[in-house]
Formats: C-alpha cells, structure tokens, sequence
C-alpha cells in the first residue's frame, strides 16, 4: 500500500510518569479512532524533559527496552492494529544509557530500538550528562504499513543522518523532539530558530524525497523557564508542508501520506541519481585543513 494514515501525539507532560505514559495511551486511541495506521509520539514521552539540570536522581527514570512500556504499548499496537513509534530513556546496564526510541509493529511485535546518535550538550540541554552517544547505527524498520525511519531530536540537524536512513530504504523519516524556547527570548528570535528548525527538516525531505514526520511536545516545563514550541508538522518530498499543529495546544493529527510520491520526486528531481558518491570521501574528516 502506499497511503499511510500518520498519527503524530504532541502533548504537555508532568512529572508523574504513570500519568503520562497513560495520557499518552489515551492519545494513540484517539489518533486510532482517527484512522491513524502508524503513530509518533514525542521524545521521552514519559517524563518531564528532564536534561535541563544534571541530576542523578533523574537516572531513575530509565528503563529497559524492551520492558515494561514496550509490553505495554505492544499490547496496545495490537488492539488498535497500529504501528506506534515510542522514544524513551534506555537503562542498559549499569552506567549506561541511552535515548532510544522503540518501534511496535501493528501486531503488537516489537521491531527494535534506534538510539539517538548525536547528543547535544547546551544551555537546559545537557544531554551528554545522560546519554551514551548511539551504537546501534541508523536503523529502518519494516512495519505492516511502510518502512520506517527514525532518528531523534538533535539528529534532525544533521544531513547525513537523514541521508543515509533514507539510503537504507527508509519511506518516511519521523523525528520524536523536545526543543522549546527559553522564556526570556524575544519573539524575533523565536521566530528564526523555530524557521530554522523546520526548514532543516523540509531540507531532508527534499534532498532524499522522502516524507518527514516530526513530533514536537507543547506547554511550559522547568519551573515556566523553557516554553516547549509544539509545531509537530508533517512536510511531503519536495519541502510542502501537509500539515503544522499550534506552538501552544495539545493535538492528535492524523495526515495521509503517499509513499508512492517519492518515486515521483525522485524521477523529476534526480539528486539521487546525480549523486557523486565518489567524491564524498572528504566527509569523514572533522575538519579538512587547507594544507
């Protein structure tokens, strides 16, 4: 098949992680009952975005994967007969950990996890003091309505990660997020970092012909500080937005997506054609000095 009925989850959380994984059950029901076939919910959905401070105490929001909230949405894919793709803070052993997302197939079936390869280290984001860099590589996932693939928040940046999932056979790339705006900014400034942030995205779209899904949480967090920006959206392979949800609300979309247009972009538009993959060697270098 080649329509594709995407649910993407953008929501507030609080700090009771039973209450939100629940209130994040309750929204993949509603996009089901929508006629979502696959759906996205945000990075670490179960918590409050908790890399704003470097706190031990926060490593015991971890858990394994598969565990108990895979089993648990498992049971739920199942139900529904929906794909639901779930970003959550991966214990791996003792001292080791990760953000991964796990990826349920429509029968419930647990497909594996990607974990997030870049980790960013900035001002109320301090990942690196939470998580293992990724050392499963980029991964796709061949679900019951399309093959997926998933990369997390700070990778949404990085051309190559795009790249390289969408060589591997990914049909559309979602991108479960956490980024807002600090309350102190000016709106010019949120407005360019917002625009920026979608037009990299749009970017991977057009460059790969590919679909992009990217799901975004919403509402106020530490302590009113950082206001998290919403504006999930949905770009098809040649950069048009299908739909952008609010900067303020809580929603459950439901878009239909054509995978059967990447052929279409992809003949008209031959960059993947014209690639000249043996001129790319420079890329695996830091930094190429003049000499």
């Amino acid at each position: 098949m080649s329509i594709v009925k995407t649910g993407l989850v953008q929501m507030s959380c609080s700090a009771d992680p039973k209450a939100n994984l629940a209130k994040a059950i309750q929204k993949v029901r509603e996009a089901a009952d929508k006629g979502a076939q696959i759906v996205c919910l945000q990075e670490l959905f179960t918590s409050l975005y908790f890399c704003d401070v470097e706190d031990y105490e926060n490593f015991k929001l971890a858990e394994t994967i598969p565990g108990t909230t895979t089993d648990t949405l498992g049971a739920l894919a199942k139900e529904l007969n929906v794909v639901i793709i779930a970003s959550l803070f991966e214990k791996r052993t003792q001292g080791i950990y990760h953000n991964t997302t796990a990826v349920i197939d429509a029968d419930g079936s647990y497909l594996g996890k990607y974990r997030k390869m870049h980790i960013p280290d900035d001002p109320a984001y301090y990942e690196k003091f939470y998580f293992t860099p990724g050392d499963l590589g980029y991964k796709v996932f061949k679900t019951k309505f399309a093959t997926l693939g998933v990369l997390i928040c700070w990778d949404q940046w990085y051309p190559e990660a795009a790249r390289i999932t969408s060589l591997m056979g990914a049909e559309i790339l979602f991108y479960p997020t956490a980024i807002g705006w600090a309350t102190s900014q000016d709106e010019a400034t949120n407005t360019e970092q917002y625009n920026a942030w979608q037009t990299i995205q749009r970017s991977h779209a057009v460059a790969n012909g590919v679909h992009v899904v990217s799901v975004n949480r919403v509402g106020f967090e530490q302590d009113g500080a950082m206001k998290f920006w919403g504006g999930s959206f949905v770009s098809n392979p040649f950069g048009t937005l299908l739909y952008k949800a609010s900067h303020e609300e809580e929603e459950v979309i439901v878009v239909e997506i054509d995978t059967a247009k990447t052929d279409r972009y992809r003949t008209h538009w031959p960059f993947m054609r014209d690639r000249r993959i043996d001129s790319y060697q420079p890329i695996t270098k830091r930094f190429i000095d003049e000499d």
